[in-house]
């Protein structure tokens, strides 16, 4: 294993990158295309709701199954599935004939993910250094943003050629992606590694036992705050354009160039300083700056409509959250051991759980008043904050007890 954390990793953390790139790219690629594309099927705005969040669905319930598997078959084989099935699920939906075949399709994409994103996290930790770590995960942290942020513009331009186009590019990409993943990806587990995870955990665990082995785990608590901080996001997010249209009468451009900017400064950050700022401050002391100041600037973001002032509490925000990612999974993929797989795909899911439950509460109290979704919020944030400070005090005098039995041997 040693010789392992030493390996060149340039190479396979692009691969990876491009990856993670492209999982999101799925996942975007459709936002802006569908309005237009279901009028050719008959379909409402609600079928439009529910394809949206048909892929999140099974990302949900799949991630799981995927960090684990990747434990005991290894990451290359899984991460190749993953973009094999989510080529598969963009043919589908560019050749779709019935509506009931493009919920197929995202759901499929899903499962995809499922299996691409714990299996690549569990890579990057397997391939670097403890110190090393965070540059990893900030890395990919940022090609996930990225692929957030421009998937919409890339599906609106290509939908120019024509409203199936995007999807037919987008399945061509992933198949390159798979076939480059399967020749230049070297695999990081030796087959002893594998059979021994087999060997741990005889039959694959599902959804229900893999969220009760999560709620035993030492890192349950880095979980929890992968939620509460995918949460804050997608509850900022959700409904940051509705917020300043209609309480500032802001334009759709308007609201592209706030959030495009903000997500732009946070893959800088993501890609550039994260691994600088977690060997400065530590994984514990960042990760409750940043919650406190993430908190803050959902408040502050309320007292003007000034667009450079929403323009820098916007920029804040998602600085902070983009910090937040790469922090806790650094340090959740360092207690997880020889779970890298399973820890992976258990952020993966609380992560999709937080983006399923954030904009749905977000929508619910706005209909009650403009302001509720930020200070909700900025609450479930400050918790966190008093969460994460408990549970390092906790860490602490545990290390400290251990310490001292240590020393009584002797």
């Amino acid at each position: 294993m040693s010789n392992q954390k030493n390996i060149k990793v340039n190479v396979p953390l692009l691969i990876l990158m491009v990856n993670m790139f492209i999982a999101m790219l799925g996942v975007g690629l459709v936002i802006p295309i569908l309005p237009k594309f279901l009028l050719e099927f008959g379909a409402s705005g609600k079928d439009m709701g529910y394809l949206v969040a048909a892929m999140g669905l099974t990302q949900f319930l799949f991630s799981p199954i995927g960090g684990g598997l990747s434990d005991k078959y290894g990451r290359k084989i899984i991460t190749v599935i993953g973009l094999t099935v989510l080529m598969l699920s963009q043919l589908i939906f560019t050749f779709g004939t019935e509506l009931w075949l493009l919920y197929v399709s995202r759901f499929i994409g899903g499962i995809g993910i499922g299996f691409l994103i714990p299996s690549n996290m569990a890579y990057v930790a397997d391939v670097t250094s403890m110190d090393k770590r965070g540059r990893g995960m900030g890395l990919m942290g940022a090609a996930f943003t990225l692929g957030f942020v421009v998937s919409p513009g890339i599906g609106g331009y290509l939908a120019e050629f024509g409203l199936r186009v995007p999807f037919y590019v987008s399945s061509v990409v992933a198949a390159i992606a798979m076939i480059v993943s399967l020749i230049f990806l070297p695999e990081t587990l030796s087959k002893d590694q594998q059979i021994a995870a087999r060997n741990t955990t005889k039959k694959n665990l599902g959804m229900i036992q893999s969220f009760k082995k999560s709620i035993k785990s030492s890192y349950l608590v880095l979980l929890i705050l992968v939620f509460t901080m995918t949460f804050g996001l997608a509850n900022f997010e959700s409904i940051f354009g509705l917020y300043v249209d209609q309480k500032y009468g802001y334009t759709p451009k308007d609201i592209a160039t706030l959030m495009t900017i903000g997500a732009l400064v946070g893959v800088i950050i993501q890609a550039l300083l994260i691994e600088k700022l977690i060997r400065f401050f530590g994984e514990v002391k960042l990760i409750n700056i940043c919650f406190l100041f993430a908190a803050l600037s959902m408040v502050l973001i309320l007292l003007s409509g000034n667009f450079w002032y929403i323009l820098a509490m916007n920029i804040l925000f998602i600085v902070l959250t983009s910090i937040l990612r790469p922090a806790i999974s650094t340090l959740l993929s360092k207690m997880a051991g020889n779970e890298q797989g399973y820890a992976a795909g258990m952020n993966n899911a609380y992560s999709s759980i937080g983006n399923i439950l954030g904009p749905s509460l977000a929508g619910i109290l706005f209909d009650y008043h403009f302001h509720l979704p930020y200070f909700f919020g900025a609450s479930i944030l400050l918790f966190s904050l008093a969460l994460c400070l408990v549970w390092n005090q906790k860490m602490q005098r545990k290390s400290t007890v251990q310490l001292e039995l240590g020393q009584n041997k002797y």
